[in-house]
């Protein structure tokens, strides 16, 4: 007699997560491991280092003995980093109790998530989102409601088609704000008529501000500024892309302390805690960064800018501004049937690899991302060899 594996249904769900989402990155990582010569745009892994202060703070902490287990929660001095930085930010009174650290911002979604949804409730996410929410989605089994953004003007959010859709199962609204891919911003006024619906209707409002730190134009407003009561607000940060500390992973969510007791419950059961040396250096970097968090601004700002402008000279591409981020959706509807397809071809004819957008949505079908995390002289040969790709295919 044989063994008959079973599978729970969450694994089955993830099993269905569509791969050939990520099929060109895949295949230009193969080539590049090969030898061949390919200019990766299909990730956002920050090409710069961590800083080698926060470097040196982690390993004098490793021979500080600081490898022991973590309270649950977090470490207390950097919980209290977090909500003094929150404190200053939102004008309102931050306690450690309302901060809770996890190994990145990913698996603090998850958490928050799966603690405040049942199979059978209905969560409603706007759309572009960003790809990995697919599979937190998938596992935790809830129904998705998905809501188109304005993409003739910039990605921004249409309130009342979210209102629209609200029902009596609705219990969560999930919004990324500076979003990823687009790099919208939702403005403050918004943000606060949607925290106040929420709270008329009792739905959690979870913000994701990952990208909170990399703005340009205007400073990001977070949902705890921008509503009048918190009681059901969430919010989600960490330090991936602002401090390039993507293999560190480490981040936090701000929730009301009834909300922090039961994703304590659930940390208690999955992580058990994060690394001490983690999150001595984390705190350290984030009572440190100013100069840093300019400069690295600045460095994304002038990417943007010439990535936009050189999308701008090349006939049969287009693209909106992004206020906020590392990426750049762009619209290729007028040069091939969709993203995946334009993606495909740029891969192998001219060996650069971005993402297609229809991993982020049905309205996004005809877009690629562009990472920008490359130098600019990096982004002027990729813009060189898309701009011969187009050229090729009119």
């Amino acid at each position: 007699m044989s063994f008959e594996p079973r599978f729970s249904l969450a694994s089955s769900r993830l099993s269905e997560t569509r791969t050939d989402l990520w099929k060109v990155h895949s295949d230009a990582l193969q080539r590049q491991a090969q030898g061949d010569d390919i200019i990766m745009m299909s990730v956002g892994d920050p090409d710069l280092r961590t800083i080698v202060r926060i470097i040196e703070h982690a390993v004098t902490s490793l021979y500080r003995g600081r490898t022991h287990y973590s309270p649950g929660m977090g470490e207390l001095h950097l919980r209290q980093t977090i909500a003094d930085i929150e404190t200053r930010a939102s004008g309102r009174l931050t306690s450690s109790d309302e901060i809770i650290i996890f190994p990145g911002a990913t698996n603090a979604i998850f958490s928050v998530l799966t603690c405040l949804l049942d199979s059978d409730d209905e969560l409603i996410v706007t759309e572009p989102a960003y790809v990995g929410y697919q599979g937190i989605f998938q596992a935790i089994g809830a129904n998705i409601i998905s809501v188109p953004a304005n993409v003739d003007n910039g990605f921004t959010l249409d309130s009342d088609a979210i209102e629209r859709v609200i029902s009596s199962k609705t219990k969560v609204l999930l919004l990324n704000t500076p979003g990823n891919p687009a790099g919208n911003m939702i403005p403050a006024d918004q943000l606060a008529s949607l925290a106040r619906l929420c709270l008329e209707k009792n739905i959690w409002l979870v913000c994701d501000e990952v990208y909170s730190m990399i703005t340009f134009e205007q400073k990001h407003i977070s949902a705890r500024t921008a509503a009048k009561n918190l009681e059901n607000i969430i919010v989600i940060d960490g330090l991936s892309k602002s401090h390039a500390m993507t293999g560190w992973r480490l981040g936090w969510a701000v929730a009301p302390v009834n909300v922090v007791e039961k994703l304590l419950n659930f940390t208690s059961a999955t992580i058990f805690g994060c690394s001490q040396f983690i999150q001595d250096a984390a705190a350290f970097a984030m009572q440190n960064d100013g100069d840093y968090i300019q400069s690295i601004t600045a460095k994304y700002k002038a990417r943007r800018d010439y990535a936009c402008e050189r999308i701008r000279q090349i006939n049969g591409l287009r693209c909106n501004k992004p206020q906020a981020g590392m990426f750049l959706m762009v619209d290729v509807s007028e040069i091939s049937e969709d993203g995946q397809a334009f993606a495909s071809s740029l891969l192998n004819e001219q060996g650069v690899s971005v993402l297609p957008g229809e991993g982020f949505g049905k309205i996004t079908r005809n877009f690629v991302r562009l990472s920008l995390t490359h130098p600019t002289e990096d982004l002027q040969a990729a813009f060189d060899r898309i701009e011969n790709f187009v050229n090729s295919n009119r």
